[in-house]
């Protein structure tokens, strides 16, 4: 039986260090626009931290994705507890419990706007390698 959000147990990783390994995992495949989004003193808000990005095309999105999985297998030894997005590759959602990575398509991060969302979090962008 599939444990629930609130049932599975977080990463060993720190969320702080977690939300770094992501955004590296971003910078690798030259995402665009990468954003640490500090949850942590957000009300209602289901991680710890957002880590944002801006892909170009369905191969980057697809690369940006196995990039953050890697990185994070790599430094954690963890797997996403979920992850969406695959299928359509406008909006891939990797959930680590803690830590939450968005990568985008430039016309759906406009769309949804998590920034402004969640316009209470302490936003940090993220050099980019491009």
């Amino acid at each position: 039986m599939k444990k629930n959000r609130k049932e599975k147990e977080p990463t060993s990783l720190s969320a702080e260090l977690l939300s770094q390994v992501v955004a590296k995992g971003m910078q690798d495949k030259k995402a665009q626009n990468i954003v640490i989004m500090d949850m942590r003193h957000v009300k209602q808000a289901m991680a710890d931290f957002f880590v944002i990005c801006t892909g170009g095309s369905d191969t980057q999105l697809d690369a940006i994705a196995d990039s953050i999985e890697k990185e994070v297998v790599e430094i954690g030894n963890e797997k996403p507890w979920h992850r969406e997005g695959m299928q359509n590759r406008e909006w891939i959602l990797l959930d680590y419990v803690n830590v939450i990575a968005h990568v985008f398509k430039k016309t759906k991060r406009d769309f949804f706007a998590l920034e402004e969302l969640w316009a209470d979090a302490k936003i940090t962008q993220v050099a980019s390698d491009n």
